[in-house]
C-alpha cells in the first residue's frame, strides 16, 4: 500500500490537520496508510529565531530520512513556517517531498496580482510571502503583497478559544479584502476558517492532500477536491 507521511509542528495535530482533511481524505482513499511524525519543537524554536534554524532544517531532514526509511513514498510537512526547511530536504531524499502550501500558492498566483496574506503566527507570513514570490516567477508574473499578521487570534486558539480565534480572523479578513484581489491564509491553524469576505480565499489543507494524491499515483481510487477556494457565493 502507498504510504503518506506527515511531518507536523504543533502537538494538536489531530484537530488542525488529521480529523478535518486526513480523515476523511483516508476514507477517500483506502488504499494509503498515514504516518505522523510530530516535534512541536520545530515551530517554537523557528518562533523564537524569526524562521528555521539550521538546527530546525537539519531535525526537518533527519525526520524526512526516518520517513522514508519506514517505507513513506510522499512526505507532506503539514507547517507553512518550515518551508525553507522542506526546500533544503528535497535533495536528501528519493521520495516526494513537499509543504502543504505549496500547491496553494501555485493556485493564488492565478487569482490576481493584488494578494493580501494574513498570518497569525510572524513566521508564517515571510514563509507564505517567500513562496508566493517563487511561484509568481514560475509563471512569468509580479504580485503586489499586501502583508498582516495578527498575533491575538493564535494566542486565543491555543488557550482553546477556536471562537474567538475565528471572529479575530473574520475581522482581519474584511480589512484586507477591501484593497487585494484574492486573500491567502497560509497556514494549516488557518485552514478552517468559513468566512466570506467578499474575494477568494487560499487556504492550505484539500490542495496539499490531492497533491499527495497526485505524487502517490490515482491508483484507481477517488481524488478528493483540489482547491479550497471561496469567492462571493456561499461560503462551503
Amino acid at each position: 500500500m502507498p504510504k503518506l507521511a506527515i511531518i507536523h509542528t504543533v502537538s494538536w495535530y489531530d484537530r488542525a490537520v488529521i480529523v478535518p482533511f486526513a480523515k476523511p481524505w483516508l476514507a477517500a482513499n483506502p488504499d494509503v496508510t498515514l504516518l505522523n511524525i510530530m516535534d512541536d519543537s520545530l515551530l517554537a524554536e523557528s518562533l523564537a529565531h524569526g524562521g528555521p534554524t539550521p538546527a530546525v532544517i537539519k531535525r526537518m531532514i533527519l525526520y524526512a530520512l526516518a520517513a522514508e526509511a519506514t517505507g513513506a513514498d510522499v512526505i507532506m510537512s503539514s507547517c507553512t513556517t518550515m518551508g525553507v526547511a522542506t526546500d533544503r530536504t528535497k535533495g536528501m531524499v528519493s521520495v516526494p517531498i513537499f509543504n502543504i502550501d505549496e500547491p496553494m500558492a501555485r493556485e493564488a498566483v492565478r487569482a490576481g496580482r493584488r494578494l493580501g496574506i494574513l498570518a497569525t503566527v510572524p513566521t508564517s507570513a515571510p514563509a507564505t510571502q517567500r513562496l508566493l514570490e517563487k511561484e509568481a516567477q514560475a509563471a512569468g508574473t509580479t504580485l503586489k503583497l499586501s502583508i498582516v499578521i495578527e498575533e491575538s487570534p493564535f494566542r486565543a486558539l491555543t488557550s482553546g478559544d477556536r471562537a474567538t480565534h475565528d471572529k479575530l480572523v473574520a475581522a482581519a479578513m474584511d480589512k484586507l479584502a477591501k484593497k487585494v484581489d484574492a486573500i491567502v491564509l497560509g497556514q494549516i491553524s488557518l485552514a478552517q476558517i468559513q468566512h466570506n469576505p467578499g474575494v477568494p480565499v487560499f487556504q492550505v489543507g484539500h490542495s496539499g492532500f490531492a497533491e499527495a494524491r497526485r505524487l502517490l499515483g490515482s491508483r484507481g481510487t477517488k481524488q478528493t477536491g483540489g482547491r479550497h477556494v471561496r469567492s462571493k457565493s456561499p461560503a462551503c
